[in-house]
């Protein structure tokens, strides 16, 4: 039987788990508040405990032992129920409160989300928010996040999902552009044109339409398309586009504002764009039994927000 005095201590076990989801001291230790040197520490006082190594370090990454896997793998769920319980109390107390950690592409984000936030803070003076903006898709169980907002066809069956607002894609080039270039009829047209492309892992060099009017109405065609410019993000193409640098395919929500002014002209009105940018703008968390009020308020607050976008 284990010494008490030796005995893993609670805290130390749970740093375990966080070191197991964040794969780094780094990561872990920005995640719990504590300096890396502490973590580290402490890991060895938890190996000195159980008497095994559990973390096995290289010069990239931290990665668990046969046993540390094992001992992560049977107590996480009870770590699990515990703070499911604390939720539920504190949820009972009164005000939401509580820190959200949030993953948003950075388009959305800074010409979206930010804007909200006053107002939600206002609202809810006790809940404390990290808004990580980034166009990568983030592992939200493995590193720590409370909750991600994502253009999709459809959320994951694993996860929680709320459907923030209905989204589409635009196609629109600058009216210089279109004078000096001509105007695309039909989608084959679009090879003759310069096409400023969103710069995505793996994917392919052309564009999907969906004819929405006339007798052929639902008929799909695809384009091969080229362009001079490329970007990861859809606020970089947006100027690249008002520069008169090309057609760009952007998400609604980046382009709405600059086509209302005038600025923009939208390309083939009478094809839909499909299967690029999601139709879909979700609110995902990973699955929980009881989803905490501070998360609750969050995503109303967003819906109420996004129904101002047309």
């Amino acid at each position: 039987m284990t010494d008490r005095k030796n005995s893993p201590r609670l805290d130390d076990l749970h740093l375990l788990i966080v070191l197991s989801q964040a794969r780094s001291f780094t990561k872990a230790a920005s995640r719990l508040g504590v300096s890396k040197a502490s973590v580290s520490t402490r890991i060895v006082n938890l190996e000195r405990a159980v008497g095994v190594p559990l973390v096995r370090r290289t010069t990239r990454s931290v990665v668990l032992t046969d046993a540390g896997l094992q001992l992560v793998e049977d107590i996480e769920p009870s770590f699990n129920r515990i703070e499911q319980s604390l939720s539920s109390v504190e949820d009972l107390a009164g005000n939401p409160r509580g820190l959200l950690r949030v993953s948003a592409p950075v388009a959305l984000g800074r010409q979206r989300i930010a804007p909200m936030l006053p107002a939600f803070f206002q609202r809810y003076p006790e809940i404390r928010l990290e808004l990580d903006l980034s166009d990568r898709f983030v592992n939200l169980a493995q590193e720590g996040f409370d909750l991600a907002v994502r253009h999709a066809q459809a959320a994951p069956e694993t996860h929680v999902a709320w459907v923030l607002r209905e989204s589409r894609s635009l196609l629109v080039a600058s009216h210089d552009y279109l004078q000096q270039h001509g105007l695309p009829r039909q989608p084959a047209d679009l090879r003759r044109h310069e096409c400023l492309m969103y710069l995505r892992d793996g994917s392919a060099q052309s564009w999907s339409f969906e004819r929405e009017t006339g007798r052929k109405r639902g008929e799909r065609v695809g384009v091969p398309v080229s362009g001079h410019f490329k970007a990861n993000n859809s606020e970089v193409l947006r100027e690249a586009v008002l520069g008169g640098l090309g057609i760009g395919l952007l998400p609604d929500f980046t382009a709405v504002d600059e086509l209302r002014a005038g600025q923009l002209a939208q390309v083939l009105p009478d094809w839909k764009p499909v299967g690029f940018f999601g139709d879909r703008l979700f609110a995902i968390r990973p699955w929980t039994r009881q989803v905490p009020r501070a998360v609750q308020c969050l995503v109303a607050h967003l819906r109420q927000g996004f129904e101002t976008i047309a």
